[in-house]
């Protein structure tokens, strides 16, 4: 039982207002929304942050839920991913974690690497140029999520792949939002 107690320490000083793993399906994540929207109003946070901040979290859980069911029994952690919101002096913290395939993890490597790349107005022109040339995958693909969260935080957006077993990946992305005025 003192493993209960190790993990609130953990939390509470990592300031982890929100933390979810497990399967992920679009009712749960609606109602990992809906908890983390009621946190941020229960502490009085201002509607641009809070919109923001939501906008990330939608394109994480996004991103989670559409890779979900490419792990029948690849890994034993088959379908588990973890999703995190915290807060860190005056920034929010979203940080997601997925398995996906080996094949993946230079094309998506290769998109954060040009994403991180750019600053303002590039941004905003690659986001342009991916609606207009429609490069989507089935799955909604192309980067336009990244991008997204990209534009919305101001922030590089870190990430990282852990080798797991089988030629599959960890994916952890983190993406810092400030509660301070951006230009």
């Amino acid at each position: 039982m003192k493993y209960i107690y190790e993990l609130h320490k953990t939390m509470v000083s990592r300031k982890l207002m929100l933390v979810y793993e497990g399967e992920f399906t679009q009712e749960i994540t609606k109602s990992v929304l809906s908890m983390a929207e009621r946190n941020m109003d229960s502490i009085g946070e201002e509607s641009g942050i809070k919109r923001k901040v939501f906008n990330v979290m939608v394109e994480c859980l996004q991103n989670i839920v559409k890779h979900a069911d490419e792990f029948s029994a690849v890994v034993d952690m088959r379908n588990s991913a973890i999703f995190m919101i915290g807060k860190e002096n005056d920034d929010y913290v979203i940080t997601s974690g997925n398995p996906i395939k080996g094949d993946k993890v230079d094309l998506l490597r290769n998109k954060l690497d040009e994403i991180n790349s750019l600053d303002k107005e590039g941004l905003k022109a690659l986001y342009k140029e991916i609606i207009k040339n429609g490069d989507l995958s089935d799955k909604g693909g192309a980067g336009l999520g990244f991008v997204d969260m990209a534009r919305k935080s101001g922030q590089k957006l870190e990430y990282d792949f852990e080798p797991l077993e089988n030629n599959v990946f960890f994916f952890s992305l983190k993406t810092t939002i400030s509660r301070k005025a951006l230009d």
